[in-house]
């Protein structure tokens, strides 16, 4: 079984896929393994398409949290990387039961190695608003969506 991060890694990679075709989300995923090499063949692990799933289910709360909290920046003018890490962040620290600190972290070091350093700053900050706007635990919050 893969670590947490590499499930991310994978995670991120198939919302790339499936941000840039919207295609249905079982596809994106199919398309993902079908594309490894055959000795990179991973076991498909239930975290990655949990991640994935959930993160498109959500997708219209998540990225109305990421809207409202990245001043000055509309989704579709973001790279597509970093919205895709922030989508992923924000739906497991939310809805994943992730520790929004983990969540964070874990977002950051997918935008080191996936982005810039500009963009570990970007990343960092919209999260961290979303994170201090978030509800504090055993408060009730309605997340429909």
């Amino acid at each position: 079984m893969p670590s947490r991060h590499k499930s991310r890694q994978r995670a991120l990679q198939i919302l790339f896929l499936w941000d840039a075709r919207r295609q249905p989300v079982d596809e994106a995923i199919n398309a993902y393994y079908d594309t490894l090499y055959s000795e990179e063949r991973p076991e498909r692990e239930p975290f990655v398409a949990d991640l994935v799933r959930g993160t498109v289910e959500h997708i219209a709360w998540v990225d109305e949290q990421i809207s409202r909290h990245a001043e000055h920046w509309r989704m579709e003018r973001m790279p597509a990387v970093d919205r895709n890490i922030l989508r992923l962040a924000v739906y497991e620290m939310t809805y994943g039961g992730t520790p929004p600190a983990v969540a964070i972290d874990e977002a950051l070091e997918l935008a080191r190695k996936y982005s810039n350093e500009e963009s570990v700053q970007f990343v960092n900050g919209v999260l961290d608003a979303i994170h201090r706007g978030m509800p504090q635990v055993g408060a009730s919050i309605d997340r429909a969506g």
